[in-house]
């Protein structure tokens, strides 16, 4: 924390509703913890509840790993350190890195969208990192567990603060933005994602709109013309300033113009600030050179000089489980986009794969939460990869086989991965490049390690 405090001090800088109080001694609240497995000593352990857990039952394991203190939801017999009781623990957690956010100056960035949020947080902290100490999301931590373990985690030293937001509902963001309070905010891209959670796709729009409405009053907006709601979101803003990004419409304040892409770059000049710089990006996808539009004007607008850009999207490398590309077994390419999927991620994906020479395979496991439209939608993507001209298209789960229906001739359904993963093994050459895509609860994370030469560099991605 910026300002660590006592447990006992920290009671009444907390909201009233939570009625917390103090027993057992006290402790400096500093470091914090959800997690057992991931605990180090000297942090707190926040016992969290769950639908599938309880850090209730984990408290011993926490303090046998060095937890100074606990924040529990009742108190528990014979503990050998503080707890710090309150009624509801999540809610703690997040007034607690509310706290933290307060004592905090510098800008923060407010991310969110259906595709892209990590690799455009990505990319802004590659950017900002070049003119100073810079936190950002680790990992998926963008939900209302993992936006306050961030947010804890900004010390006196940090000089921006770029926050990406997850959401499957309603009002998830709104109450996001509380914590953080975003002085810049962006909706990156509304795709059909989560669409079981949000109803309908103008459903995702107004719930990723709430990044705008939690917005500081003297913050700034960033507005993707390209998107039809782009109006929607700027009559949200209630007078910050907002400017505008497109990927080639030249009324934005940030857009590209003479795209080149290429099998394992994309090159192009990006007009912003009445200035043209010329970008090289080292990853192919017209998606990526989308991305990096906005992440320049973000860092720009929050105060880097415009000259770190070119430099900064030079040095930027894919996240892990997107885009990946690396050497597979018999001398095959593997494009590992494993970590996430909806229709729209996986045509950007298959428009990067159809500039790949060779024989082009596109392995895709299910797309999650799509509701009624599942099938509808899982069918639009094999069309989309007739018509980029993919060469085979591989699918693995319930409704997946829908796209590889409609891929015809092209396309062959797998009922269990162990099967895929070994047809796939006997198909590999040194011609072959794998694009494995599909929604985290399919686990193509597995397919790609089988295919990789060096499994290792993939693993479970969290």
């Amino acid at each position: 924390m910026i300002t660590p405090l006592l447990l006992s001090e920290l009671i009444s800088q907390l909201p009233a509703s939570l009625v917390a109080r103090l027993v057992g001694g006290d402790a400096l609240a500093d470091q914090f913890s959800t997690d057992t497995r991931t605990l180090s000593e000297g942090q707190i352990f926040v016992a969290l509840r769950g639908e599938r857990f309880d850090g209730h039952d984990h408290l011993t394991t926490a303090i046998e790993q060095g937890a100074v203190a606990v924040v529990v939801d009742h108190e528990t017999a014979a503990l050998a350190v503080p707890q710090f009781i309150v009624n509801d623990t999540l809610l703690a957690l997040g007034a607690i890195a509310a706290l933290n956010r307060q004592a905090f100056s510098g800008p923060v960035i407010g991310i969110t969208g259906s595709s892209g949020k990590t690799s455009v947080r990505a990319m802004i902290a590659q950017i900002l990192a070049q003119a100073g100490s810079v936190l950002a999301t680790q990992g998926n931590l963008n939900n209302h567990i993992g936006v306050p373990l961030t947010l804890l985690r900004l010390q006196a030293d940090h000089q921006y603060a770029v926050i990406e937001m997850g959401t499957s509902g309603a009002g998830e963001i709104a109450y996001l933005c509380e914590l953080a309070k975003p002085t810049l905010t962006f909706i990156n891209n509304v795709m059909p994602a989560h669409i079981q959670g949000f109803g309908s796709l103008d459903g995702v729009a107004t719930s990723k709109g709430e990044i705008y409405q939690g917005l500081a009053t003297d913050g700034v907006a960033l507005i993707n013309l390209d998107e039809p709601y782009a109006q929607q979101w700027i009559n949200s803003l209630q007078g910050q300033k907002f400017l505008t990004f497109a990927l080639e419409n030249t009324e934005a304040d940030a857009y590209a113009r003479n795209v080149q892409l290429f099998a394992n770059y994309s090159r192009f000049e990006l007009c912003l600030q009445q200035q043209v710089i010329a970008i090289q990006l080292n990853l192919p996808g017209l998606h990526h050179v989308r991305n990096a539009i906005v992440a320049a004007l973000a860092a720009v607008t929050v105060g880097a000089d415009i000259a770190l850009i070119a430099s900064g999207l030079a040095a930027f490398t894919p996240v892990a489980g997107r885009m990946v590309m690396r050497k597979g077994i018999q001398g095959c390419t593997v494009i590992d986009d494993s970590y996430n999927a909806n229709p729209g991620s996986v045509k950007a994906a298959i428009d990067a794969l159809a500039l790949q020479p060779g024989k082009r395979v596109l392995v895709l496991g299910d797309m999650g939460e799509l509701g009624s439209e599942a099938e509808r939608l899982h069918a639009e993507v094999g069309e989309h990869a007739l018509k980029q001209q993919i060469d085979y298209v591989f699918s693995q789960g319930d409704v997946s086989r829908f796209t590889s229906l409609a891929a015809g001739a092209h396309g062959k359904h797998y009922p269990n991965q162990q099967q895929l993963i070994h047809d796939l093994k006997a198909f590999a050459d040194e011609q072959t490049v794998f694009l494995i895509k599909g929604s985290r609860s399919a686990r193509t994370d597995i397919i790609a390690a089988a295919l990789s030469s060096n499994p290792e560099a993939c693993g479970e991605l969290h």
